[in-house]
């Protein structure tokens, strides 16, 4: 369990398989977050920051929650991720990885290029370009646009 400091709660890591397989609802249903879509989003971003040894990214089933959500560590900077969608890929390997919610490693196709499009926590829309290298951990260098732009 990870304290969240926001307030003063737990966030239980879940291990059930039939909940962790189950497709994510999209957010934002309105143009905006709920304020339990951004407390998940808190949440999550709490609950990376407290695995940062051991974590690269979190998805909101991790924590309990059906919601498009994910969290990724950039390094020094950690992203919120909602509806985040896969539009491109090329280069695929495989890798081994391990997982917060499951137990041991398991292999898995990976690509060596990709762009998400997804919302922030503002809601507003962007695209991420990484450009993955391995290192001791696997880490993301990515760069991110909205309209055009480059921001990180």
């Amino acid at each position: 369990m990870c304290r969240s400091p926001d307030d003063g709660g737990e966030t239980t890591l879940w291990y059930d398989l039939l909940f962790l397989q189950q497709k994510a609802e999209s957010c934002g249903q309105q143009g905006t977050l709920t304020e339990e879509e951004k407390q998940v989003g808190r949440d999550l971003l709490d609950t990376l920051s407290a695995h940062s040894d051991t974590c690269v990214g979190l998805a909101a089933n991790m924590i309990g929650k059906n919601l498009a959500i994910i969290v990724v560590s950039l390094g020094p900077v950690n992203v919120l991720m909602v509806n985040p969608v896969i539009t491109k890929k090329q280069g695929p390997y495989e890798a081994e990885e391990g997982c917060l919610s499951l137990d041991g490693t398991r292999k898995t196709a990976r690509y060596r290029k990709i762009t998400v499009v997804y919302r922030d926590r503002d809601f507003q829309e962007r695209k991420w370009h990484p450009n993955l290298r391995r290192q001791k951990h696997w880490r993301w260098k990515g760069q991110f646009s909205r309209s055009g732009r480059t921001a990180l």
